[in-house]
């Protein structure tokens, strides 16, 4: 069988307006700047890795082209069958990503339209709720923790950073395509609309009032567990505006965890008591 290697194109000028649509990967700012709306890359998003790629055409994100190494001799996976492949030399590699090697295929994907949050509060159980995650890491393991713990949803702040980022995929090892996501207003007045559609919302905070696992929700209840920015966490606004402020007791003088790990209790804990378990 071919392989979509067979059909690449070589690329041997960084300035080769087949390739632009690369550039800047290494300044994470300005390339979410570039994909956000107004930016000359609005409309698509980068990824990397086999499996990354996969999971993403898997999930029905479409792929329009592949960066390679023209060294590379492996085969692509099959999901880049149909897409347009680009074979880099080692100048070309460098000026995009920093370095002349390129272990792995970095791809191009059409970024779908934004979600409304409306309808994920009619159509799901549990959410995630994102304050000022502007730490692509922090929010693509919180994206994978929420995959693998039963969270239906993420809405996120204005402040967050973007889950669709090439490192947050690759820190999500693709789950993020899995998850819906929508951007929400700031917490503090985006929550009522949440308490109109009946879900319990739960802010994670060391300064709670009760423990996380002493919340006992029916489990037909909806419910949202809301998770802030590592360091500050919650502002006191959207705290104010949560049903409830529950903590992760800690032991030995230690004040927090790292968001990503508080997240992964939370979504642990509360999935305990939703429908059709499977923790």
């Amino acid at each position: 069988m071919a392989s979509a290697l067979d059909n690449a194109e070589l690329i041997e000028d960084p300035a080769d307006p087949r390739v632009a649509i690369f550039l800047g990967l290494r300044d994470h700012e300005i390339r979410q700047q570039r994909e956000m709306p107004g930016g000359d890359a609005h409309g698509s998003f980068i990824a990397e890795g086999d499996l990354v790629i996969e999971r993403g055409v898997a999930h029905e994100f479409e792929l329009t082209s592949v960066l390679v190494s023209a060294k590379r001799t492996k085969p692509l996976p099959t999901a880049c069958n149909g897409a347009q492949i680009f074979a880099a030399n080692d100048v070309v590699l460098t000026e995009i990503t920093g370095r002349p090697k390129l272990r792995d295929p970095i791809a191009r994907f059409q970024r779908p339209p934004p979600t409304e949050p409306e309808a994920l509060l009619e159509r799901h159980h549990s959410f995630a709720i994102l304050e000022n995650v502007n730490n692509p890491n922090n929010m693509g393991v919180i994206m994978r923790n929420a995959a693998a713990l039963g969270i239906d949803a993420v809405l996120l702040d204005p402040t967050c950073s973007d889950p669709l980022y090439r490192r947050a995929i690759r820190s999500a090892m693709g789950q993020v395509f899995a998850l819906p996501h929508a951007r929400i207003g700031p917490l503090h007045e985006s929550l009522p609309l949440l308490h109109d559609h009946d879900i319990t919302t739960i802010a994670l905070t060391p300064a709670g009032d009760v423990e996380l696992a002493d919340i006992d929700l029916a489990p037909d209840q909806k419910r949202a567990v809301l998770l802030g920015a590592e360091g500050p966490g919650l502002t006191n606004a959207a705290r104010r505006a949560a049903n409830i402020e529950a903590r992760i007791p800690m032991a030995n003088n230690v004040d927090s965890l790292n968001v990503a790990n508080a997240a992964a209790i939370a979504f642990y804990a509360l999935g305990r008591t939703a429908p059709n378990e499977t923790l």
